[in-house]
């Protein structure tokens, strides 16, 4: 059977997955304009960020028309570019133009906002210089709630068997995730929420798609040191906090950025995960035994509740609509 236009267009009128609920509207430079039909919310096969994994792209909340935190995910895709040698020709006011054009499109004020941009189609090989322009994607879907708020007793973490990115490439955030994919495989497979990664020399890394953290007996809040982890923007505004009014306070120690060994997480009091997703979630179990009594913790407590106001924070925000 010969699949041209027509057929696609009826395509497109009868193809109405459930999931396609959750899809609001996209911007493709491709084509230079914002679409709502989700059967063209696509790439072409031979962009370099389908059969390559050579892209980047972030994810951020916008809610009641204001994204926090947008100034740290663009920061942190600008960088992962200049990593990888990609040049973005669009500047931030126009990314944000297309934003704005996405959820304007869309009709919606609240959205999970992604941002994709690959080296571009232009062929099948490896040669990135192949690819005359690259392409932006910007996406908006549905806004899920925050990890505690469905689930208040806790996370339950388990330990990953996919080996881990190093340097590089555990610190750009690029569309080659095919190891974070296998770990969350793992944690469906075996009835966890998240699985957690440890380096070659046995030191915690971070989940899928999440950061990690734990409070020692110590009171001190510890994460992994940023060379061999992705770098999470929500994990970064956290620990500011931690320092600027929890450790002031006297309801930490100290925050610090170190090797944690496994010995060390089995004696943590608290176990943390920061994500934009997940906001600060609790770990009430890991690898099948309790943490801190099996209850979410004062710490949690105190960081949740700085991160909800933060999320309020005028400074803090950009408003799109």
């Amino acid at each position: 059977m010969t699949f041209g236009l027509e057929e696609f267009a009826g395509f497109c009128r009868t193809h109405r997955p459930a999931y396609h609920a959750e899809y609001y509207a996209m911007y493709s430079s491709w084509w230079g304009g914002v679409t709502t039909e989700p059967n063209l919310m696509v790439v072409p096969v031979d962009d370099h960020m389908v059969h390559r994994g050579d892209g980047l792209f972030e994810t951020f909340k916008c809610v009641d028309g204001a994204i926090y935190n947008l100034e740290a995910h663009l920061d942190r895709l600008e960088s992962g570019a200049k990593a990888i040698a990609l040049e973005i020709p669009w500047g931030r006011a126009e990314i944000v133009e297309r934003i704005v054009a996405v959820l304007s499109a869309a009709g919606k004020r609240d959205a999970l906002i992604r941002i994709f941009v690959s080296r571009g189609p232009g062929g099948f090989t490896a040669n990135p210089y192949e690819c005359p322009e690259p392409l932006l994607l910007v996406l908006a879907t549905k806004l899920p709630p925050p990890f505690m708020t469905v689930q208040g007793g806790g996370a339950r973490v388990g330990v990953s068997r996919v080996p881990n990115k190093e340097g590089m490439f555990a610190q750009v955030k690029s569309v080659n995730y095919l190891p974070n994919v296998l770990m969350k495989k793992q944690a469906v497979d075996e009835g966890m929420d998240f699985m957690l990664g440890f380096d070659k020399d046995g030191h915690m890394t971070e989940l899928p798609t999440e950061n990690f953290g734990i409070v020692t007996a110590e009171r001190v809040l510890k994460v992994p040191r940023p060379d061999h982890i992705l770098l999470g923007t929500t994990m970064t505004r956290v620990l500011e906090l931690a320092r600027e009014k929890l450790v002031p306070a006297g309801v930490l120690a100290g925050v610090e950025e170190a090797d944690v060994p496994l010995e060390e997480l089995e004696k943590a009091s608290e176990m943390l995960v920061f994500s934009t997703g997940s906001h600060v979630t609790a770990v009430t179990q890991f690898a099948g035994r309790p943490v801190g009594g099996g209850q979410p913790g004062p710490v949690w407590r105190e960081l949740s509740r700085m991160f909800a106001e933060d999320q309020d924070n005028p400074e803090m925000l950009t408003r799109v609509l």
